[in-house]
């Protein structure tokens, strides 16, 4: 039950530098720090098999499927300093995806501003990096069907006197290059100033040494945050809704299929509420509920923010 637990520790004493890191590949079936695996892997020799000329059947020709993953956003995904390990929830769901090929998964760090050049270019075969599901995303690659809704908020010091989305006017507030809140952030706040950086444990730390007033993103990603740091707080409404989907390369409609159906799977069977509990609810005290929508309704969803 560590969790999460050591992260305050290794921030503390610089350990920040971990998101700079690329492509380190995790152990295959290793599961939270501390707590039990949540997945287990599922023998090559049961996994189905895919015509060798798909991009399922290259991935188990290759026995390894690279996926594409946040190294700094607990609990979602997070490099252990410690173990080397990237672990999170994130991970678990590339972990049976993986599984489910019969092949190894090896992870690479996928930034908010080159997930989409990642499939684009086979970098990655997968993303899982809190992806949020949009229109214009829709128009760039494939996504599965939601495994994930947050909600947007702000988060603050302690002392801070921002109560909400109204108070950022004037205010230095950060969020990441390519994300959804860049341009949630200039239509809701638009005198706020904001400060635009590739990963948020850059602004976890700009927050924490007072080079900015406020950090917007998603309330899962904020609450990792705070785990690190309980002078940290949420202030003010849910700003949007995020539902996350994992990315797939354009037009590739068997691997879209594929990840859904794992996905339902994990969804059916409880160990999605397994991975949730292990890795978001024992720290926002919040019942987990898997998503039951497609894309177009998580497009629809994302509109009506």
């Amino acid at each position: 039950m560590q969790g999460l637990r050591w992260l305050g520790v290794a921030l503390t004493v610089g350990a920040l530098a971990f998101a700079g890191c690329g492509d380190d590949e995790a152990p295959s079936g290793s599961g939270a720090a501390g707590g039990e695996a949540t997945t287990e892997a599922t023998p090559a020799a049961t996994a189905e098999k895919f015509a060798a000329d798909t991009s399922l059947g290259a991935i188990q020709a290759k026995g390894e499927i690279t996926i594409g993953v946040k190294f700094d956003v607990p609990p979602f995904g997070i490099k252990n300093p410690q173990s080397g390990e990237v672990e999170g929830f994130d991970i678990e769901m590339g972990k049976a995806v993986a599984a489910k090929l019969g092949v190894e998964p090896k992870f690479i760090e996928a930034i908010s501003d080159n997930r989409i050049p990642f499939l684009e270019d086979g970098t990655a075969d997968l993303i899982l990096s809190t992806m949020t599901i949009n229109e214009e995303r829709v128009g760039q690659i494939n996504f599965s069907d939601p495994y994930f809704i947050a909600r947007g908020r702000v988060l603050v010091p302690g002392d801070s006197d921002i109560t909400g989305v109204a108070d950022l006017a004037g205010k230095n507030v950060c969020t990441a290059l390519g994300s959804t809140y860049e341009a949630n952030l200039k239509k809701q706040a638009p005198e706020a100033k904001l400060k635009l950086v590739d990963s948020y444990s850059e602004c976890f730390e700009l927050v924490q040494n007072g080079a900015v007033d406020a950090v917007s993103t998603d309330d899962v990603i904020l609450t990792g945050m705070i785990i690190q740091d309980e002078t940290l707080k949420l202030v003010g409404d849910q700003l949007t809704q995020e539902p996350y989907g994992a990315g797939i390369k354009k037009d590739d409609q068997e691997m879209t299929d594929f990840v859904n159906g794992v996905f339902t799977e994990l969804k059916d069977n409880g160990t999605w509420l397994k991975v949730y509990d292990e890795w978001v609810g024992k720290y926002t005290g919040e019942p987990g509920e898997p998503p039951t929508i497609g894309v177009d309704e998580a497009v629809e969803l994302v509109k009506n923010n």
